[in-house]
């Protein structure tokens, strides 16, 4: 597989350089949240070599199961072949390039293509050919098996793939972040439940990564109502009492944040709306003590996998005053559909120790609330849009126009370091910061120039001596600032 570059062009290269500088000062342009070069580049050098995800392994039971996913705004086959292995096929005949899967679901042992009919296995490989003996005697069928993504791995059922042949492996390519992708996912045994919700949002695909990767601070003005209705039983200014995360390694940075009760016996929610009796009921074997502690003090959790995968655990009830608090738990995808559009993928999750009963109540939090009419959604799609209006506007580009991304950015805010959090990563307390956000788009700009190194090469900065740079800029300002005071 070729993965070599497409040249940047000067427009985009002056785009992502006066990126950087700007974060260094707290600032991001308006301009890359709705940038035709851009998003060329971020399908070519962020997509087609990062790990995305692709779909839980629950979706796919059974031998020649399958359903049509997508890297980038490639189509893909998401299957499982007769041998039981999990496969991703590139949604193209090798004949002339027609799509040859022709339903979103479905079980299929072989792939017929509709233009000529060549037909494929569920494992790729070319098995069929009309007049085959007349049109292609001598040919060697294996150079025209489907292609496939040259690398698929999957943690605790999520199934992620690769573009990239030579990159980093998942593991690595998590780094720290694995020990918060196995709090949420080795805790009990995930599966999804009924189909993942999907729509359209004029909405640039970064924006979304970047709100659940931390933005607790909309929730105040924007979800307002939320807490006026009762429907979130933490009260608002307790819920922004708590984490925020980066976590990761030399290859990529992802971003966590949680509404914890600083208290080991606070009152509920706990386990993000479960009971200590429905807790009990999960698979612990997978987690160690540290992760029951902390996620039985959590009440809430969002966070974002770099480039596209975010995740949000949430204690709410519908019914304020008939029911109590139960767990909402949904995983999305920000797919990109252009420079200004993404459709929006949105899984629910539940636990195969838990009753039906109490799955289809988890099922039911997340309609009515992250589903595609539900409250918080459609809270969320107005500013989004006019944000990516924003970003493509003729005054932003000739102005240069700079967002503000300043909390908890050189002494700015109340949100301080920690270091014992029984986690890993770098970690604020509390939730009146933004550098988790700026991590994504530190993670971008990384992206966007060097691209994902391949494991073991030097000469590319960790993502972490970046983090601790800037972490180092902002004291060494807050210092200056204090002393001047005085």
């Amino acid at each position: 597989m070729d993965t070599s570059l497409t040249p940047a062009s000067p427009h985009a290269l002056a785009l992502i350089a006066d990126t950087e500088a700007s974060l260094r000062e707290g600032l991001v342009p308006a301009a890359i949240y709705n940038d035709a070069e851009l998003h060329r580049l971020e399908l070519e050098r962020i997509f087609a070599r990062a790990w995305v995800f692709i779909g839980h392994e629950s979706e796919i039971p059974s031998p020649g199961d399958y359903r049509l996913r997508y890297i980038g705004e490639d189509p893909f086959i998401f299957i499982r072949d007769e041998s039981g292995k999990v496969r991703c096929l590139f949604d193209a005949c090798t004949h002339r390039g027609a799509q040859i899967c022709r339903a979103e679901k479905g079980n299929a042992s072989h792939f017929r293509c509709p233009y000529h009919g060549w037909t494929f296995q569920n494992d790729g490989r070319l098995v069929g050919l009309p007049a085959a003996k007349m049109a292609y005697e001598g040919m060697d069928r294996e150079c025209f098996n489907l292609h496939q993504a040259p690398r698929v791995e999957s943690r605790h059922g999520l199934v992620f793939a690769s573009l990239e042949p030579n990159g980093p492996s998942l593991e690595e390519y998590l780094g720290d972040f694995a020990w918060y992708f196995d709090l949420h996912f080795a805790l009990g045994t995930p599966r999804v439940v009924g189909e993942p919700h999907r729509w359209h949002m004029d909405v640039n695909w970064k924006i979304g990564g970047e709100n659940f990767s931390g933005d607790d601070y909309h929730t105040l003005t924007l979800h307002k109502s939320m807490w006026d209705l009762g429907i979130i039983p933490v009260p608002a200014a307790a819920n922004m009492m708590g984490k925020h995360i980066q976590a990761g390694g030399e290859f990529a940075s992802h971003s966590m944040s949680f509404s914890i009760d600083p208290n080991e016996d606070g009152p509920p929610p706990h386990w993000w709306g479960l009971t200590d009796e429905q807790a009990a009921l999960l698979d612990r074997s997978r987690v160690t003590p540290e992760h029951l502690r902390v996620a039985r003090r959590a009440r809430v959790t969002v966070g974002t996998m770099f480039p596209n995968l975010s995740l949000i655990l949430l204690a709410l009830s519908r019914d304020p005053k008939r029911k109590p608090p139960s767990i909402m738990f949904g995983v999305r995808q920000w797919q990109p559909s252009g420079p200004n559009g993404m459709e929006l993928w949105s899984w629910v999750f539940a636990w195969e120790e838990m009753p039906a009963d109490y799955q289809r109540e988890m099922y039911l939090n997340h309609a009515s609330t992250f589903g595609t009419s539900g409250i918080f959604e459609q809270d969320d799609t107005e500013p989004w849009s006019s944000m990516t209006r924003t970003g493509g506007s003729t005054f932003a580009r000739k102005q240069k126009l700079r967002l503000n991304y300043k909390m908890g950015h050189a002494g700015v805010g109340s949100s301080e370091v920690i270091t014992d959090f029984a986690g890993p990563g770098t970690v604020w307390s509390n939730r009146y910061e933004e550098g988790v956000m700026r991590n994504l788009v530190w993670n971008w700009i990384k992206w966007m120039t060097d691209g994902a190194p391949d494991p073991g090469s030097n000469g590319r900065r960790d993502l972490r001596d970046l983090n601790l740079e800037l972490l180092a800029e902002r004291e060494a300002r807050a210092a200056s600032r204090n002393g001047g005071a005085g």
